[in-house]
């Protein structure tokens, strides 16, 4: 059975160095994970869980970081994988259409904290959690994606791998059964990502709870039906017309996806990523300006118009799925940060203006290259009789272009600062870099609070 196959690996990465590419590319999907949190404890959807859960917090060994407080695990990890995924700032793994780091990572950290582990165990625990989750999802897909929110469903079993490798480290039958049992929990609707609810960030907050949930059980001895992928009433029947197990172990613990993991350039829906990056290099290639725009045309793969083809939208949440906002924004300011979703840039009138120019085109050849290929060809027609164009076969960000440590930083240190403050930021930011040689309770994250709550 394929989970025998992956808790073997979830066992054996517990006792085996990563290799240092690997290594690297775990610090990167921490500090990444990090940028997304911090913005996001400001705001829906971790005010209204704070509330919700405030006679809980204050107990345990699990932080919530920029909050100043603490909880038990699962409930700090499913506050923490809400909360990292509210800015739609964090992490990608393409093939899957797939959020890994905001389950994985929040389930790791809440687990690595109340067991006072290693920063090495705590990325060990996140690789086997992306490798893991990752591979699940290209499976799935894009079959998957027509009714289900990867992060919800397949961060389940991301979280319940890292959660294994730090309850049981080298145990495969507690990594089985704690993926065995986090399966038939997965859940979250692309409905959720229709309507201005919280719901969707929920869905990676959900999938991190579970995760913890099932490790913990299963450390305790409790089981799971652990042909739950490929079973006639499985998770691939369910939840997938054709799930493609074939090759789905293939190079595991070799192979790492955690090192083709996409990192957001733009705080908004990565579907937009590609039209956005078009737009911005032409015009920074013609150099025209805003009012010399009569139309700009965006042939895209359909995925990308269901999802982020709202041509009113009257939230941030609607904003951050709205093609016409997102490439009018870009070409009016020259980038989408979060700043573009406050409610008077969300008003204003010559972006509104502009975004009735922009027409969405599901381009077929596009659409059949997806979930592997996210790109897009963007045509501006100009006031002055022109028409320029170009073709993004992928996005800034993307393993074919992947973000710089430096460009790295930069995120980090622009979506975190306003938060905690710049000393705050700059220690955090350096600790995570050498987490490896460093105890998880040195990054002090139960006393790290929001300067502006």
């Amino acid at each position: 059975m394929i989970l025998d196959t992956f808790a073997q690996y979830v066992a054996t990465q517990a006792e085996v160095d990563l290799p240092a590419p690997t290594r690297h590319a775990a610090k990167r999907a921490l500090i990444d994970w990090f940028a997304a949190l911090l913005p996001g404890t400001l705001t829906a959807p971790a005010l209204q869980l704070r509330r919700a859960h405030s006679e809980e917090l204050g107990f345990g060994r699990s932080s919530l970081p920029g909050a100043g407080t603490s909880a038990f695990p699962a409930t700090a990890a499913w506050i923490n994988g809400s909360t990292s995924h509210a800015v739609e700032f964090d992490d990608i793994f393409r093939d899957a259409v797939y959020h890994p780091g905001c389950p994985t990572v929040a389930a790791a950290l809440a687990l690595a904290e109340d067991g006072n582990v290693s920063g090495e165990k705590l990325l060990k625990a996140i690789v086997a959690g992306y490798e893991v989750s990752t591979r699940i999802g290209a499976a799935v897909q894009p079959a998957h994606y027509r009714f289900f929110h990867t992060t919800g469903t397949v961060g389940s079993f991301g979280a319940a791998a890292a959660g294994a490798l730090l309850t049981a480290p080298a145990s495969s039958d507690v990594a089985r059964h704690a993926m065995a049992t986090a399966a038939t929990f997965a859940s979250g609707l692309q409905q959720a990502f229709r309507s201005d609810a919280m719901t969707k960030a929920l869905h990676a907050g959900h999938a991190a709870a579970v995760g913890v949930r099932a490790a913990q059980g299963a450390a305790a001895g409790l089981t799971g039906v652990t042909d739950i992928l490929e079973g006639a009433a499985g998770f691939g029947a369910a939840l997938c017309e054709s799930p493609n197990w074939d090759g789905v172990t293939d190079g595991l613990g070799v192979q790492f996806n955690i090192e083709r993991i996409t990192q957001k350039n733009h705080g908004c829906c990565g579907h937009t990523f590609a039209a956005i990056d078009a737009l911005l290099e032409l015009k920074r290639e013609h150099d025209f300006k805003t009012d010399a725009i009569r139309k700009v045309t965006v042939r895209t793969y359909a995925a990308a118009l269901d999802v982020a083809g709202i041509r009113k939208p009257q939230t941030a949440f609607e904003a951050r799925f709205s093609l016409p906002y997102v490439m009018s924004h870009a070409a009016i300011y020259g980038s989408v940060r979060l700043s573009a979703f406050e409610p008077a840039r969300l008003a204003e009138q010559p972006l509104r203006a502009l975004m009735e120019k922009v027409d969405l085109v599901a381009d077929p050849t596009l659409t059949a290259a997806f979930p592997k290929q996210r790109a897009a060809r963007v045509a501006v027609s100009l006031e002055d009789g022109r028409t320029v164009e170009t073709f993004a076969p992928y996005r800034r960000g993307d393993p074919e272009a992947p973000l710089t440590d430096a460009e790295l930083d930069a995120k980090f240190t622009e979506l975190a600062t306003p938060v905690i403050g710049t000393t705050a930021a700059r220690s955090l930011l350096d600790r995570l870099w050498s987490i490896d040689k460093h105890r998880v309770a040195d990054l002090a994250l139960p006393r790290l609070v929001a300067a502006r709550a």
